[in-house]
């Protein structure tokens, strides 16, 4: 005897499946195809009833239990292969067990992005060294001068503040990936023939975010690893800069 079923907002068809098999208290490697095939009807017509929209995969799946209900009514032609014969729920028994994971799955990360709402990030912190070092201060400071002083602890006062998180919002849409290592390595390559040689930090600051900065650094060890171009750098913390190699160069 069907049971009278109120109307859920329900995911999909086998969402719905899953309910009337916990409403009927079955297992899904136990499945009573009758039943739960004059339920799944009456539930599509009462949606019929009600002007609800049926969407093609309820339809699907309707047509689908109907085939398998009509396969086990039909009488078995050999009864001593009845064991190795193949049962014809298990199509459907199959595609519920992986919904049913998936849909674990889905309720897992929808309570992790509840809770990721209440957290907030560590701001990184400088650890100083305080450990003894022999370094003599005049030659340390040997060809300083009070302008290159100036921009080194600008660019440090730069790269501090660019490590701290100015917000805590947690993006609900995961972007596209605007940026490919392919389209940066034609990119660099062209503009570096152009101009013969470029100052590495333009390029970086001249990047939209660090995605770009990534992929821009990574076309850069791409273009070294082919010997397309070179990289020079005079001294430690200096400008590091990008040459084309030749063709006749090795």
């Amino acid at each position: 005897m069907s049971i009278s079923i109120k109307i859920e907002n329900f995911e999909g068809p086998f969402d719905l499946l899953l309910y009337l098999i916990k409403k009927n208290k079955m297992e899904i490697y136990d499945i009573k195809i009758h039943d739960i095939t004059t339920q799944y009807l009456d539930y599509i017509n009462n949606m019929k009833e009600m002007d609800l929209d049926i969407t093609s995969e309820f339809i699907v799946i309707a047509a689908t239990l109907l085939e398998i209900k009509s396969k086990m009514l039909l009488p078995k032609e050999n009864i001593d292969n009845e064991d190795t014969e193949e049962d014809p729920r298990k199509y459907l028994m199959d595609k519920l067990i992986e919904y049913k994971k998936f849909k674990k799955v889905a309720d897992w990360l929808k309570e992790k992005e509840k809770t990721s709402e209440i957290m907030f990030s560590k701001k990184p912190e400088i650890i100083e060294d305080n450990k003894a070092t022999n370094y003599n201060t005049e030659e340390l400071l040997q060809g300083i001068t009070i302008l290159k002083l100036f921009n080194i602890y600008n660019n440090l006062i730069t790269i501090y503040n660019n490590k701290m998180n100015t917000g805590n919002t947690i993006e609900r849409e995961i972007p596209i990936d605007r940026f490919k290592v392919e389209d940066k390595i034609e990119e660099l390559s062209k503009r570096i023939h152009e101009e013969k040689r470029i100052i590495f930090s333009k390029i970086m600051n001249e990047c939209k975010n660090k995605i770009e900065i990534v992929v821009s650094f990574l076309a850069l060890l791409e273009l070294i690893k082919l010997r397309i171009v070179s990289v020079v750098q005079e001294c430690n913390f200096e400008e590091i800069y990008i040459e084309e190699i030749k063709n006749n160069e090795e």
